[in-house]
C-alpha cells in the first residue's frame, strides 16, 4: 500500500504540496468597434483548482488587462516669457494603450516588490523607459504618463474589486472605454499568497474594428492617397450641397 501511495505522489507531485491552479474564462473574447461603440464591460470569472487539501493561509487574486503597447513621446511644458512651450521630452520605449489592475484587496499589501518586479504587475513596472533622451529623470515622465492616462480612464487601478467566495470562486468586471486601440488585450489572473505568485492564467480579448470603421481604417492605412482624395471629394460635395440648400432657402 505504501509503495502504491509513493507511486501516486511521484506521478502527481501536485498532490503532495497541494498545488493550486486557475481555471477561468471571460464573458466575451471578442469586442467589435462600430460607429456607435461606446465601450464594453467584460466579466472575468474563474475558480481555484486544488490537487490536495486547501492551505489555511489566505489567498488573493489579481487580474490585469493590458492593451497593445507602443512607443510614446512624453513632453514637459514650462512657461517661458509668458508662453507655454515644450522644454524637455522623453521617448518611452513601450507603454500599454490601456491597463487595468483589479485585486481582492489593497494591491500594495497583496504583492511583494520582488514579485511585482518579476511579473511586471503594477503600471510603473509595465512601462519600459530605455534611453529616454530627457535631461530629467525617467521616473518623472513615467509618472506624468500614468497620471494623464488615469485621468482619461485608460489606466485603472481598482483595489477590492475582485469578489472571491470561500477562496475558490472569483469574479470581476473590467470596463473598456470607447476609445480602444485595435489588437489583443492580454488578460492575466494571478493567485497570490504571502506576497508571492502561486499560479497564473493568461488569455486575451480580441478588439477589432468592423463595418464602416474597419473599411475607413484599412483605407487610411493601406491606401492613404485614395483615402485623402475620397475625403476631399466628400468635403467638396458636402460644401456644394450646403451652399445649394442655403441658396434655395434665400429664394423662398
Amino acid at each position: 500500500m505504501r509503495r502504491f501511495l509513493l507511486l501516486i505522489l511521484l506521478l502527481f507531485p501536485g498532490l503532495a504540496n497541494g498545488e493550486e491552479t486557475i481555471v477561468a474564462d471571460l464573458s466575451q473574447r471578442h469586442v467589435s468597434i462600430t460607429t456607435n461603440f461606446n465601450g464594453s464591460e467584460i466579466l472575468i470569472f474563474g475558480a481555484v483548482r486544488r490537487e490536495g487539501p486547501r492551505i489555511d493561509e489566505p489567498l488573493d487574486v489579481i487580474i490585469t488587462v493590458a492593451g497593445p503597447p507602443s512607443p510614446i513621446t512624453v513632453r514637459k511644458k514650462d512657461r517661458v516669457a509668458g508662453i507655454w512651450v515644450n522644454t524637455d521630452q522623453a521617448e518611452l520605449d513601450s507603454a500599454p494603450s490601456f491597463y487595468a489592475m483589479l485585486s481582492t484587496g489593497n494591491l500594495d499589501e497583496i504583492i511583494s516588490a520582488t514579485e511585482d518586479l518579476r511579473h511586471r504587475i503594477t503600471t510603473p513596472q509595465l512601462i519600459r523607459a530605455v534611453d529616454v533622451g530627457a535631461t530629467e529623470g525617467t521616473e518623472n515622465f513615467v509618472d506624468a504618463l500614468i497620471r494623464i492616462r488615469e485621468e482619461e480612464g485608460a489606466y485603472q487601478r481598482r483595489d477590492n474589486s475582485v469578489g472571491i467566495i470561500d477562496e475558490t470562486l472569483f469574479r470581476a468586471t473590467v470596463e473598456l472605454p470607447a476609445n480602444l486601440t485595435e489588437g489583443d488585450y492580454d488578460t492575466t489572473m494571478y493567485l497570490v499568497r504571502n506576497g508571492e505568485v502561486v499560479n497564473k492564467f493568461a488569455t486575451s480579448i480580441d478588439v477589432q474594428k468592423v463595418g464602416l470603421e474597419r473599411f475607413l481604417f484599412s483605407l487610411a492605412h493601406n491606401q492613404p492617397l485614395v483615402y485623402g482624395l475620397m475625403s476631399l471629394a466628400i468635403a467638396i460635395a458636402a460644401g456644394w450641397l450646403a451652399s445649394a440648400a442655403f441658396t434655395v432657402m434665400l429664394r423662398r
